[in-house]
């Protein structure tokens, strides 16, 4: 029921963070990767970590045509493409009246334009497929708000409702697609806000009832699960990851 022996996965900033671990999952029950990174050598570093036969492309998504380039390379070396996982992005830390118009643009660019052209660009091969899935990387911030965040929270809160519109649309090809909404999870990019914004982590720490921050490993299980033929019938939703964050009152 999980096995993706044969199954291609293309997973965006897969070469650290949420991303590898999602990668480990996936490659775990037997999907070929790929991934995508702007750092050469955290691409290599990936790349030791991962089954031989895995694939990087350098890529910054937010160049003009480079997400529909990056389809195409996936699809020239690895032959096909059944699973896409949306989660390359980035954070501006600033209040709403302090962010500029570029720093809005540079978040959303790759948060969320990017997202829509790569999935756009790779519709056809998901549907070809037969087993199409897509997984959006949101947030813990598509529910709530911080004043720290005003950019990084629009663009999550768009990634679910964008779900939820491919859901819909893409059902009767076979694909489906949905989100994960990771929480408070130690990455290189939660590093930046924990040494920007005191009192960060042991906030977050006591509202979470598992009483610890994840880690990107806590996010390879539910990369299997709605990658595999078990998530069949699962499509449209936005689900937490988060240590029951979310359950809080």
């Amino acid at each position: 029921m999980f096995d993706l022996s044969g199954r291609v996965a293309l997973i965006t900033g897969g070469n650290g963070g949420i991303g590898l671990g999602m990668a480990h999952g996936l490659a775990a029950c037997g999907a070929r990767i790929v991934f995508t990174g702007r750092r050469a050598e955290k691409n290599a570093a990936a790349l030791a970590e991962l089954p031989p036969g895995s694939i990087a492309i350098a890529a910054d998504l937010t160049e003009l045509g480079r997400p529909e380039a990056v389809l195409a390379e996936t699809l020239e070396k690895a032959g096909r493409l059944d699973i896409l996982v949306n989660n390359a992005g980035a954070n501006i830390r600033k209040r709403p009246e302090e962010i500029t118009d570029a720093e809005w643009h540079e978040v959303l660019s790759l948060n969320l334009t990017a997202v829509m052209q790569l999935t756009r660009a790779a519709y056809p091969a998901l549907k070809a497929s037969g087993h199409g899935r897509v997984i959006n990387i949101g947030s813990i911030l598509s529910i709530f708000g911080v004043p720290f965040s005003p950019a990084y929270g629009a663009s999550k809160g768009a990634i679910v409702q964008y779900t939820k519109s491919l859901a819909t649309a893409w059902a009767m090809d076979g694909i489906t697609c949905n989100a994960v909404l990771p929480g408070w999870i130690e990455t290189e990019l939660t590093d930046g806000a924990r040494a920007v914004v005191p009192g960060l982590y042991e906030r977050q720490l006591a509202r979470t009832p598992m009483g610890r921050w994840g880690v990107p490993s806590d996010l390879s299980g539910i990369a299997a699960f709605l990658a595999s033929d078990a998530a069949a019938f699962v499509t449209g939703t936005a689900i937490p990851v988060d240590g029951g964050f979310s359950a809080v009152g």
